[in-house]
């Protein structure tokens, strides 16, 4: 079996049949698709260094509160200051509701917001794309690069693209308003596909300067422990558990600057999390990927520190079920289905993907990404290796 993984692990790493586009070692012009949070973040990031940027939004709301605003203000860390919406004398943010325009010029577009958003976009985007365009998801979390691959193909581009899936942004944030207060987060994982255009990589760290580069969207994915910190620690708090909070004196009251998300890591959150990773290196294993980060690594990068300049917030109630959702459909179903393929039991990883539904009210794991729903059969090792090169490709892939 194991020869067999190998060569579907290499066939990820395959290079597109068409010739290589001349990477540009600057990009200059960037689109970004939705109008959260991680939007604004990410085009004041991108107007900050001088780039030409657009934010599209479907959404009104969105829009109409950009517009009113004084702009997008980042506070804490990173580049400071207040980056302006839709002027006409000066650098600004500009924001369209109209897709084809936003993303045309775009050498550089990303794709923002919860998995299913991500998903829409990817479709939406397929007539729209040209040769050389890069698109970026982050998070990516696993199989992201993939998945979008196989929807941009089924939605009928032909276009020459480079998907990058990096697996966090440079800052956590917190948000209030049009204001975003910054604190700076860990190196994040990041690969191409189709592999080896790492000058894509290094271009964009121009904008998110913590990515590391991974040889392969398979490599980065495995290591992908977003879900295997948040999960756990989102839903599993109280006396009956050892948190990770400082102690408090009677009488006495936590301090907002001590109320961080890694606060809520206590002793038992570690015990469910060291099995979640242990699981994850298993399977990985099987596929030819090995030295994945270890748990207290997953859960520094994921968790931040305690306190200080890399604490992360801790996120609203909003925003927690946003993240569990987004971790058993874009992390936890993943690695089931990958476990399946390798004939390897996650008992811990499907115990958590029930207990998230049961919380969340839906048996969210039915729109989980699976192997299969991206045309690899989990049921014979050459049908999927084909596939996998199929998609990694970009040639046509039929049963």
């Amino acid at each position: 079996m194991s020869s067999g993984f190998d060569e579907f692990t290499e066939a990820v790493a395959q290079s597109t049949t068409k010739k290589p586009v001349i990477e540009s070692k600057v990009f200059s012009r960037v689109a970004i698709l939705g109008g959260g949070a991680d939007a604004k973040l990410i085009a004041a990031l991108c107007l900050s260094e001088g780039a030409d940027t657009k934010l599209f939004s479907a959404y009104g709301e969105e829009l109409a509160a950009l517009r009113s605003s004084s702009g997008v203000t980042l506070r804490g860390a990173g580049p400071i200051g207040t980056y302006h919406v839709d002027r006409d004398d000066g650098p600004s943010i500009q924001t369209t509701a109209e897709l084809d325009g936003a993303v045309a010029d775009a050498e550089v577009i990303f794709l923002t917001g919860p998995v299913h958003k991500q998903r829409t976009y990817s479709m939406v985007l397929a007539d729209h794309l040209s040769d050389g365009q890069v698109l970026v998801i982050a998070p990516g979390r696993s199989l992201g690069a993939l998945e979008t691959a196989w929807l941009l193909r089924i939605g009928g581009c032909t276009a020459d693209v480079t998907i990058v899936e990096a697996q966090g942004l440079p800052f956590w944030y917190n948000e209030a308003g049009s204001v975003l207060t910054l604190t700076s987060a860990a190196p994040m994982a990041a690969a191409t596909l189709p592999s080896g255009r790492s000058e894509t990589l290094n271009a964009l760290k121009k904008y998110l300067p913590n990515l590391v580069v991974f040889d392969s969207v398979l490599a980065s994915g495995f290591s992908d422990g977003s879900a295997l910190v948040e999960v756990p620690t989102l839903m599993m708090g109280g006396p009956a558990l050892h948190g990770g909070a400082i102690p408090i004196p009677m009488g006495g009251k936590l301090l907002e600057e001590n109320q961080t998300f890694a606060s809520l890591i206590g002793s038992s959150q570690k015990t469910i999390i060291a099995k979640l990773t242990d699981e994850r290196h298993k399977v990985a294993k099987a596929f030819g990927v090995r030295h994945l980060p270890s748990a207290s690594e997953m859960i520094s990068t994921y968790g931040g520190s305690l306190r200080g300049d890399h604490s992360r917030p801790i996120p609203s109630q909003k925003m927690s079920k946003s993240l569990l959702r987004c971790g058993v459909i874009g992390s936890l179903v993943p690695l089931k289905s990958a476990g399946q393929i390798a004939n390897l039991k996650v008992p811990v990883t499907s115990a958590i993907i029930t207990l998230a539904s049961s919380i969340l009210g839906a048996d969210v794991s039915a729109a989980g990404r699976r192997l299969e729903a991206i045309g690899i059969d989990s049921g014979d090792i050459d049908t999927a290796r084909r596939a996998m090169d199929a998609i990694a490709t970009g040639e046509k892939y039929g049963r």
